[in-house]
């Protein structure tokens, strides 16, 4: 079980830190990704991070603003969020994959690799 949590309304240039907590599993021993999806497009990815910390992958877009952290005694994943812009504004979505992906020393940014999805958190950037 995934819950996402930090969104909310801000201005352009501002900050947000999403978290991921997991319950029923440890994070900590899978690969983790965050995915973003505007009214109108796909989900695409954001970013992501491997299940032993060794690989972290950003989506150019969001490549020098964003940065993934993983607190496995929180047993959470945070989206740290910086230089916000009003294009970043979506619904943001965590996910897990399957233990069978064996994403140990890599993460990926698509869709179809990931299993177990939160329920998504709403961040909205004003201009």
């Amino acid at each position: 079980h995934l819950v996402e949590s930090g969104g909310g309304l801000v201005q352009s240039g501002g900050s947000l830190r999403l978290s991921c907590a997991a319950s029923g599993f440890t994070l900590a021993y899978y690969a983790m990704g965050w995915f973003r999806q505007a009214p109108g497009k796909e989900r695409e990815g954001v970013s992501c991070i491997s299940s032993n910390g060794s690989s972290t992958k950003y989506a150019d877009s969001v490549k020098g603003r964003f940065t993934i952290l993983r607190d496995s005694a929180k047993n959470t994943v945070y989206l740290q969020m910086n230089s916000l812009k009003p294009e970043d504004t979506a619904v943001y979505y965590c996910a897990v994959p399957d233990a069978k992906r064996d994403m140990f020393t890599y993460c990926s940014h698509s869709t179809a690799d990931y299993d177990y999805w939160g329920q998504g958190t709403q961040v909205t950037v004003s201009s």
